[in-house]
């Protein structure tokens, strides 16, 4: 009986050990989206004065063009086929317990914006105006809730389920005022910077897929595909290259 209990032990420690060894690896992806082309110049949503509120020219923030051709805002994020991703111990929570939306001179600032679903929305507002806060999901329930004047505490909105795009913030009183937001259950998603550029970090060493979604272009392709797969290497940065897309686009 010794015996079998000894050779049992063995067997579970050599399991473990394996366990060990394949333990996944962890590696990054980064890529740049450019405009190939004449640069959408978009008209302002409003002019100086044309609301009380409107202290100053209100731009339309559906296609931002960097001088070097980079689209800002696009959202670059790990595509899930079968149920939730790996995900780096580091990552498993975020860090932030709110992300801020703010309402401020008729304008909602960022544009753009992720949340995840373990996170609250914090919409408030520094102006002496009122607003609305109306959002549309999908998969979530939408609010239309009352944003009073100079509230800087604020709305918090939960987002517990996790969205299959950006959805579309809104104020019903000041109906040029908009966000895009979008809800994930991951960490592995970003938006474009003022170049175009992105990085996603910590991500499982293997072939995953990513898709990219932007307000005015929608999906983006590669080499003519939605779903983008790289292969992340074991403590390094892969590259997805540069996705270059057309000036002309309908905004």
């Amino acid at each position: 009986m010794k015996k079998i209990v000894a050779v049992l032990v063995i067997l579970v420690l050599s399991a473990e050990g394996k366990l060990f060894a394949q333990k996944t690896g962890w590696g990054s992806v980064s890529g740049q989206i450019v405009v190939n082309g004449v640069i959408p110049q978009l008209p302002n949503l409003v002019e100086k004065g044309a609301a009380a509120c409107v202290v100053k020219a209100i731009p339309n923030e559906k296609i931002i063009v960097g001088k070097n051709g980079g689209l800002k805002n696009c959202f670059v994020y790990l595509y899930k086929q079968d149920g939730k991703p790996q995900v780096h111990p580091q990552l498993r929570h975020s860090m932030k317990e709110k992300v801020k939306l703010e309402a401020k001179n008729c304008r909602f600032a960022p544009h753009c914006l992720i949340v995840r679903t373990d996170q609250i929305l914090n919409v408030f507002s520094n102006d002496i105006f009122e607003h609305s806060v109306h959002t549309f999901p999908i998969r979530n329930a939408g609010v239309n809730m009352i944003l009073p004047v100079e509230n800087q505490h604020g709305i918090d909105l939960e987002f517990p389920v996790a969205e299959p795009l950006p959805f579309s913030v809104v104020c019903d009183l000041h109906p040029w005022m908009s966000a895009n937001l979008f809800v994930v259950d991951h960490p592995y998603a970003v938006l474009t910077d003022d170049r175009g550029n992105f990085t996603i970090d910590m991500l499982p060493a293997k072939t995953v897929t990513f898709r990219i979604w932007h307000e005015a272009y929608g999906y983006l392709k590669r080499n003519g595909e939605r779903n983008i797969n790289i292969d992340i290497p074991d403590g390094k940065t892969a590259s997805m290259g540069v996705i270059k897309l057309p000036g002309k686009v309908t905004p």
